[in-house]
């Protein structure tokens, strides 16, 4: 990763302030977070200083972004630097142009959009070009890999490019148009090149079809008759009477008894042996009930 530091002192202004109608957008967008998280607006403010400023994010829009949150700079500086989103020196005036460079649009001419931009602005990348007004660099994957190559102005993606349509993005931007960004082949965002084959009918887009689905006329049906069915009187029916309990079945003759275990020969001699060492207990004699007179 390219290490991205602040621009040289000659290029720092001396200060920095949101205009009143960026001011009064900031201060609603830090309400939206909880007390104490009003750091969490870092990004969106950075963002919105960028876009002030023309394209890039001085040291002194740090600062300043930084006493509204009530963040340390140094803070401010790790979040900038880290997300390649903001430009830490200035840009062209008009517009930066960021060439992704990763696999997908490298193999879909990456390299042909380079050498415009090298031919175009300035051999050099964040360099500008003679009048101030362009610059350009390669940058990581933008996200739009289906409509390889690709380029992106600011917050506008133009995609499926070819070295003639971006010559043609740069004459507008020249001319002081807004180009209309998006694919520029003639697809509808991310359909397929061919054209679309499936779902094609107007009448799925139109509305004309809204409450008209077979689904909902079958729907439809169930409900009247269930309804129906629910409105017509019931006839009484007898109930049968509940058949009694049927008895378990009888085991089967043929099932013999449990089996009981034999005693070991040496455990049953045993037993004989103690026997004959216990002597007879005698015999209680019987109570004699008491004879009443008559």
């Amino acid at each position: 990763m390219s290490v991205r530091r602040l621009a040289p002192k000659e290029f720092q202004p001396e200060s920095f302030a949101f205009t009143a109608d960026n001011l009064d957008w900031a201060e609603k967008t830090i309400g939206k977070f909880p007390a104490g998280r009003q750091a969490s607006a870092v990004i969106p403010l950075l963002m919105r200083a960028q876009e002030q400023a023309g394209g890039w994010v001085s040291e002194p829009a740090m600062r300043y972004v930084g006493d509204m949150l009530g963040m340390a700079p140094i803070r401010v500086y790790e979040v900038a630097t880290f997300y390649t989103q903001f430009q830490l020196q200035p840009v062209g005036r008009v517009a930066h142009i960021q060439v992704c460079g990763t696999t997908p649009c490298m193999l879909r001419g990456a390299n042909d959009l380079m050498k415009v931009c090298k031919s175009r602005i300035n051999h050099e990348q964040f360099h500008l070009s003679e009048n101030g007004d362009f610059s350009w660099e390669e940058v990581e994957c933008a996200g739009t890999c289906v409509n390889a190559p690709m380029i992106q102005v600011f917050k506008d993606v133009y995609e499926d490019l070819t070295p003639e349509g971006l010559e043609k993005i740069l004459d507008a931007f020249e001319r002081g148009e807004t180009p209309p960004s998006g694919p520029q082949n003639g697809r509808l965002t991310s359909s397929p090149v061919t054209g679309l084959r499936t779902l094609i009918a107007p009448e799925l887009f139109d509305g004309s079809m809204v409450g008209q689905g077979a689904g909902l006329a079958a729907a439809r049906e169930a409900i009247a008759a269930r309804e129906k069915a629910e409105s017509e009187p019931k006839a009484e029916t007898k109930q049968p009477e509940p058949a009694a309990a049927a008895a378990p079945p009888a085991p089967p003759k043929s099932d013999p008894a449990p089996a009981t275990a034999p005693a070991a020969p040496a455990v049953k001699a045993q037993g004989e042996a103690d026997k004959e060492k216990v002597p007879d207990q005698p015999v209680a004699p019987q109570p004699v009930a008491p004879k009443t007179g008559g």
